[in-house]
């Protein structure tokens, strides 16, 4: 099976053979030829496109598609694994520790529940953090470098033991010549000097969670008082941020339909000095009056078209801009099998709860049916963990021919299960949002 896929964005025509995932940038000429060059014979185009473009200019854009097909760069054939042979020695290489399961925020669309997960508020004591990053080393067979996102809630209201397992890490990973590599997501709150210095000293990554303009920011993510954050912790970000140096870190937002004009809050980060950005749609029951509908789809996918103008403009002049859904690999990056099967949740990477529980990843914690195991027996639910194994592009009805199968991986299973019921059931809005992302990040790679 032959596929393409073709669009017209920013000044671009573009063309994607989907199987071996080459873009061309082409001529309009090209453009119109690629549908019908496997499906007509040359006279036939050449008389259908007659009274367009002249004779000669149709045959030398023949020649070019012909010779990108005989390089195997247009219309190959897609060579599909049914089951492809993922992770078969079980190897887990990353990890999200919830070390608190409380907040000191009341953000409206928290997937957490305001930090609790449906359940007790609860810090994480030592032993169960340190048998949480044993689990890990023990179970991460010859991958060496692991990863481990501190996590909550608000993982600052544990920062004592978030200090003592980042210490204990270090010992342990000497043994086993692993090296982790620390992340932790924070609302910022109890940010201060002494913390500032010791997450930019000890964390190889860090995610500050920002809902860009301050209207925005203070409706969806108020304190327990009620009150807006946004003052609060912007001054402390951009502490944080100025004294991190070169070191990565990520502006993280959520937009709901109370701001379809995401892209102003896209410039509020650039505005504000954050470099590295992300905002991320939010997924929630339908029945919720913040969540995204199939009723606000024509709007989202209209604003990332402009945002997508609005970075491209941006990054013109300052290259160090980025923002997390346009940045994209064209060079085959992972293996055909990693581009099938996603982010590894529930077989490479697992979240672990402050009883320590492990889930598939932070989005089904106090999912019961989801539970894997805990830090202490180890995995016992065999076949929940080969269910998330075996979920791929090609089991899923709705990824086997959509063009952006190689890209999206099949999506997230957790917007899966909760929109559906179903991890093999993709979230339908959110794959119409991830496919106009990469058609945007493609066209701006085309501009640059």
């Amino acid at each position: 099976m032959s596929e393409i896929h073709k669009f017209y964005l920013n000044g671009k025509y573009i063309v994607l053979d989907i199987a071996s995932g080459s873009v061309h940038v082409v001529d309009e000429i090209i453009y119109d030829l690629v549908d019908d060059y496997l499906n007509f014979t040359r006279e036939e185009i050449i008389r259908k496109y007659s009274s367009k473009y002249n004779k000669d200019i149709i045959e030398e854009a023949l020649s070019e598609i012909e010779e990108l097909k005989d390089e195997g760069m247009l219309y190959t054939k897609d060579e599909r694994l049914l089951k492809p042979s993922y992770n078969p020695e079980n190897i887990i290489k990353a990890m999200c520790l919830h070390v608190a399961h409380d907040c000191n925020l009341r953000c409206r669309y928290c997937f957490a529940s305001q930090g609790d997960f449906k359940g007790q508020r609860l810090l994480m004591d030592e032993e169960v953090g340190k048998k949480a990053l044993d689990f890990l080393l023990q179970n991460s067979g010859n991958r060496r470098n692991l990863e481990v996102d501190f996590f909550g809630g608000e993982p600052l209201m544990n920062f004592e033991l978030v200090k003592k397992l980042v210490e204990y890490g270090r010992e342990e990973e000497k043994k086993y010549n692993k090296h982790f590599r620390f992340t932790i997501t924070t609302n910022g709150v109890l940010l201060n000097d002494e913390i500032i210095d010791y997450i930019n000293e000890n964390m190889d990554n860090v995610v500050l969670s920002l809902d860009g303009r301050r209207e925005i920011n203070d409706y969806m993510r108020p304190a327990t008082n009620g009150k807006g954050s946004y003052d609060i912790i912007v001054p402390k970000f951009k502490e944080l941020v100025d004294k991190r140096g070169d070191k990565d870190y990520y502006i993280r937002g959520t937009f709901t339909n109370k701001n379809l004009d995401f892209s102003k809050d896209l410039l509020e980060y650039y505005n504000l000095g954050f470099k590295m950005t992300s905002i991320e749609p939010v997924v929630t029951d339908e029945k919720e009056e913040y969540a995204i509908r199939e009723e606000h789809l024509e709007e989202i996918l209209n604003e990332y078209e402009k945002m997508s103008k609005d970075y491209i403009k941006i990054r013109k002049k300052d290259r160090d801009f980025l923002f997390f859904h346009f940045m994209i690999d064209l060079t085959q990056g992972p293996c055909i099998i990693k581009r099938t099967v996603g982010c590894g949740a529930g077989s490479e990477y697992v979240a672990v709860t402050p009883e320590g529980d492990i889930y598939p990843c932070h989005q089904f914690v106090g999912e019961v049916e989801f539970k894997l195991g805990d830090v202490f027996s180890g995995i016992e639910n065999y076949d929940l963990r080969e269910n998330f194994k075996c979920s791929n592009v090609f089991t899923k009805e709705d990824c086997y021919n959509c063009w952006a199968r190689y890209y999206c991986s099949g999506g997230c299973h957790a917007n899966a299960y909760y929109s559906n019921g179903n991890i093999q059931k993709p979230y339908a809005v959110g794959c119409e949002m991830e496919k106009k992302r990469i058609e945007c990040a493609i066209s701006i790679l085309a501009n640059e």
